[in-house]
């Protein structure tokens, strides 16, 4: 699916989901870096995740942030939740994500809500299944979100009337 925004227009929330300090030794001793997982957002529909990586928290923040918008994607919403139900995979990582009525709210993980709150959806149950390695989660939930369509995407595709995807 194309893009068919600018990034740079939209007013993008961040958020880091998880910080990891990964050392490495060698011959002098040992060199600790971080890995920045962040999510980026404008809450309508528009949601990216990105990694970066850095010697110091704030440069591995701001590369996880650019590497975020370059990786954004809008996200099929019903109202303030999602048009069905799906389950995606990446890695060990399992999500299952659930429609749910006004006023539910989002009951989700941490690593799941964050991506959530951040693409605009106020209604939702999300279970993480497996792993609960944050960069799988994410990019899981990700697959989830980028799996959805409306019965008008589908009735689109198909070249039939939305009545005939529902009924």
């Amino acid at each position: 699916m194309a893009k068919n925004f600018d990034p740079a227009t939209l007013d993008l929330q961040e958020k880091l989901v998880a910080l990891n300090r990964v050392s490495k030794t060698v011959k002098g001793g040992r060199i600790a870096r971080f890995a920045a997982i962040m999510v980026v957002g404008d809450g309508n529909g528009h949601v990216g995740y990105g990694l970066g990586k850095a010697a110091e928290v704030p440069d591995a923040i701001r590369k996880g942030i650019e590497d975020a918008k370059k990786n954004m994607i809008e996200v099929s919403l019903k109202g303030t939740t999602i048009p069905h139900e799906v389950l995606s995979e990446f890695g060990a990582g399992k999500v299952l994500l659930k429609p749910a009525p006004e006023g539910t709210g989002i009951i989700a993980g941490q690593t799941v809500r964050a991506v959530l709150e951040l693409a605009g959806i106020k209604n939702i149950r999300a279970k993480s299944l497996r792993s609960s390695n944050p960069t799988n989660v994410v990019k899981a939930t990700f697959e989830g979100l980028r799996m959805l369509r409306t019965a008008e995407e589908v009735a689109a595709l198909r070249g039939i009337s939305v009545d005939a995807v529902k009924g």
